[in-house]
């Protein structure tokens, strides 16, 4: 350990002065374990942030009423589901019908969406990239452009909802873009943000945009920053293709290469 002399006349550091010196190096050690453990939530475990559990069974989930949804199958953290349930109510009020699409997928969801992608049994853009990209980290990449790796996605947390189409061209015209139109302008009063935003200079990283996806932030905030202290690169795994998640930095340029409205 060295330590700066408080004395520029003077070359060596007295027992005083070191012994003072270390007592403040302590103290800032202490300060620094206790602000760590005051931003871990214990309340939120890792399984929760990975989607390691059942949305049918936990407590603070719901199930969305059809009337909602393309499926009657859906689950939502049930703040989510009441700020949607207010924003569609408002939304109808204007002529605007928004319907969810996808809402929580749990990590086994997500591990057969991958999986199907990266082994060829779902084809992206016509191809079974499995087959014309053999290339592991060009292969992960290719799905990144729209899908989640296991583990990664916020549809894991139950605060992120899929609406009316799975397409931006479906919101550039038509009824697709009076819908788009009032999300932007709406649906932050309501606790939303589109963290998928366009890509560029304000988000290089991170998957492509995504007009559909809204995340209610409220909620979401919270679990993106645990997720970003608590799960690390190597922490991805259980998976085809998950030998990539470090050499592609999953964490900081995915989880968290969000629109910075978001965050």
């Amino acid at each position: 350990m060295f330590f700066i002399s408080l004395y520029p006349n003077c070359g060596m550091v007295t027992p005083e002065e070191k012994s003072e010196n270390e007592i403040q190096t302590a103290k800032v050690q202490l300060i620094t374990e206790k602000e760590i453990s005051i931003a871990i939530d214990s309340t939120i475990s890792i399984d929760y942030l990975m989607g390691k559990f059942d949305p049918k069974k936990h407590v603070d989930f719901t199930k969305v009423d059809p009337k909602y949804a393309s499926k009657a199958s859906f689950y939502l953290q049930k703040e989510t589901y009441e700020a949607f349930q207010k924003m569609h109510h408002a939304a109808k009020k204007e002529g605007i019908n928004l319907k969810i699409i996808s809402a929580t997928r749990p990590f086994i969801h997500q591990k057969n969406i991958w999986e199907a992608k990266w082994n060829g049994t779902r084809k992206i853009e016509g191809q079974d990239i499995s087959k014309t990209i053999k290339n592991l980290e060009r292969r992960a990449l290719k799905i990144l452009e729209y899908s989640s790796m296991p583990g990664t996605s916020r549809h894991h947390w139950g605060t992120d909802i899929d609406i009316n189409a799975l397409t931006n061209e479906y919101f550039e015209k038509g009824n697709g873009l009076k819908e788009y139109e009032w999300l932007k302008n709406n649906a932050s009063r309501f606790g939303f943000c589109q963290p998928y935003s366009e890509k560029g200079v304000n988000r290089p990283n991170g998957y492509n945009e995504e007009k559909w996806h809204w995340s209610f932030l409220p909620v979401a905030r919270k679990l993106t920053e645990q997720y970003k202290i608590r799960v690390k690169d190597v922490s991805i795994s259980g998976f085809d293709g998950a030998e990539t998640a470090k050499k592609i930095e999953i964490v900081k340029n995915y989880v968290l290469g969000i629109n910075t409205e978001c965050l």
